[in-house]
Parts: structure tokens; C-alpha cells; sequence
């Protein structure tokens, strides 16, 4: 989720053991992929807010094409809507993280949170925040994680949640040690919607956490966003076969209206 070097090398990894020629070729590779990222490939506008409608439709029906579709049921009495980490560090193009398609899910998730406040649906937001104690293997994974300390940590003033209604976070599971389930099942929520970035680390992650603990998760599609087109499409088509089965906010709000 930090996106400022190469994932799969890292000085702990035992680099000076390996024969001279394979140290040669992954060091090449490690500078062609930290080109990559560097330059932006991984991060494309696949959703601007002029064509998020068709795009997303695009990646909704390539999810359901062979996957037997499940229509979207949810009664707002046991429903909550959880909006993981819409930091600055995800959505300012002042920061190197800077996801383009961020930009076009600002309205669609605002439009469906009014929905909610409306009918009085609870709605969550988790932040992510590491120390170098605590992010484990995302402080291996990744060559920086988010502190407390960075300003663009906080999140984007696209919106402002209640102080208990926030979530920190340290995995890309907002469940992992986290009082969210405890929070949820105490408020008797049985499905859970999910929006925001990144979607294929801790949108995915979070989604396959809360099916495991019992909950009926969505995701829709033009709810999320994350590097590329490839990335999103991936995660939508993979948890729509187990997981989640796949949605639009329109077809959300749609059913949160008339349950």
C-alpha cells in the first residue's frame, strides 16, 4: 500500500548470498520495477469522475459473465457502510502514494453516506496509521508505512466522520486487532458495504476478513479504487466467485430504499 519501492526487495532479504549473476539480474530488475513506480505505471485514471459510470458497469459485467449473479439484498436495519482509508496520502496528488482514480469515487461514496445518515445507517471509516513497531510485514513489504506524524495521514476533508465512528488501523485488515467486530455486532450489523482504496490490499483483505466472521460483505465497484484498471478488475472478479457478490452503489442505494 506504500508505493515508493519495489515490494519484493528489501535489504533484509539475503541479497549477498546469491550467485554473482543472479545479484547482476535482480538488482536490474529491482531498478526497472522501482522505474515502474517511480514514473507512475502502477498508478492510472482508469476512473475519472466523466467516464466512472461506463467503466465501472465495464468491470461489473465482467465479473458476473460467468459467475452465477447474486442481486444485491441488504435490509438497513442491520447494515453499515465502512470507508476504508480515504487518507490524503491515497487521494492528494500532493503525495507520492496518489491514487488518479481516488478522485472519482469522492462523489459516489458521498452520495451513498448521505443515503445512509438518512436512513439512519451507521457509517465507519477506518484510518491507517504504522509505527515501525507495529506494521510487521508491511514495514518489509513496503519501503515507508503511514505514521501518525505525516499530514497527509489524516482523512481527505472530502469528509468529516464522528471521532468514535473512525477505525486506526495497522493491516491492511481493519479487523485485525481492532475492537470493528465487537463495534459492528454490538450494533447488531449483519452486512457490511465497503468502499474506498486501496482495492485490491485492504478493501480485499477487509472484505474476505469480515466473510470469515460471519458478515455479508459488498464492495461496488465504482465505490473503490486502487492502481490500475487491471488491479480493480481482478479483485471484483475474485471475490465475486466467494466473497462478494458484485455491485454498483446505484443497485445499494436502490435496495437500502426499498427494504
Amino acid at each position: 500500500m506504500m508505493h515508493t519501492a519495489a515490494p519484493f526487495f528489501h535489504q533484509d532479504l539475503p541479497y549477498n548470498n546469491l550467485p554473482k549473476n543472479i545479484r547482476t539480474y535482480t538488482f536490474i530488475l529491482f531498478l526497472f520495477v522501482n522505474l515502474l513506480y517511480s514514473s507512475g505505471m502502477f498508478k492510472e485514471p482508469y476512473f475519472t469522475k466523466r467516464t466512472i459510470a461506463a467503466q465501472s458497469k465495464k468491470i461489473f459485467d465482467a465479473a458476473v459473465i460467468n459467475i452465477p449473479h447474486r442481486p444485491p439484498y441488504l435490509e438497513k436495519e442491520n447494515t453499515a457502510l465502512v470507508i476504508i482509508d480515504m487518507q490524503k496520502y491515497f487521494c492528494s496528488s500532493a503525495s507520492h502514494a496518489f491514487l488518479p482514480a481516488s478522485e472519482a469515487i469522492i462523489e459516489p461514496i458521498k452520495r451513498l453516506e448521505s443515503r445512509c445518515v438518512s436512513l439512519n445507517i451507521p457509517v465507519f471509516f477506518t484510518r491507517h496509521i504504522n509505527t515501525k513497531t507495529n506494521a510487521g510485514m508491511l514495514g518489509t513489504w513496503w519501503s515507508d508505512v503511514i505514521t501518525a506524524d505525516n499530514p497527509l495521514s489524516v482523512l481527505s476533508s472530502e469528509f468529516k466522520p464522528e471521532k468514535d465512528r473512525i477505525i486506526q488501523k495497522t493491516q491492511y485488515d481493519a479487523f485485525y486487532e481492532t475492537d470493528f467486530e465487537e463495534k459492528l455486532k454490538n450494533q447488531g450489523i449483519t452486512t457490511i458495504v465497503f468502499a474506498g482504496v486501496m482495492t485490491n490490499l485492504c478493501c480485499e483483505t477487509t472484505v474476505r476478513s469480515a466473510f470469515v466472521r460471519g458478515f455479508k460483505p459488498f464492495l461496488p465497484v465504482d465505490l473503490t479504487a486502487t492502481g490500475t484498471e487491471l488491479f480493480h478488475k481482478s479483485t471484483i472478479i475474485n471475490l465475486a466467485y466467494g466473497f462478494a457478490a458484485p455491485s454498483l452503489s446505484a443497485q445499494i442505494i436502490d435496495c437500502l430504499e426499498k427494504c
